[in-house]
């Protein structure tokens, strides 16, 4: 299993509606791909501004098999919403439910 974290700057003012155009752009087109799993978002309480989606996949050879053209799709839906984020990858290597 591996996580996949995108952190990105959201204005306050914008976070609400940017987290339902998100939503229904990003998280339902991940929600139809082979080793998605599931995927939270979270705001830090120290900086509002900073919100991350925490991504589990599977494998990280599912993840990266999704083509670059549908990702630019998604982006193109995003219009004005979408965000440039920086990305942190991490394999799973003990998990305690």
């Amino acid at each position: 299993m591996v996580v996949e974290f995108l952190t990105f700057r959201v204005p306050v003012e914008a976070r609400d509606e940017w987290l339902e155009v998100e939503a229904r752009h990003w998280t339902s087109f991940l929600q139809t791909r082979p080793g998605f799993l599931r995927k939270e978002v979270w705001v830090d309480v120290d900086d509002p501004e900073s919100v991350t989606a925490a991504i589990w996949w599977r494998s990280i050879e599912e993840w990266h098999s999704i083509p670059q053209a549908d990702l630019d799709e998604v982006i193109a839906q995003m219009g004005p919403f979408e965000r440039t984020a920086s990305l942190r990858t991490f394999d799973v290597v003990s998990r305690t439910d």
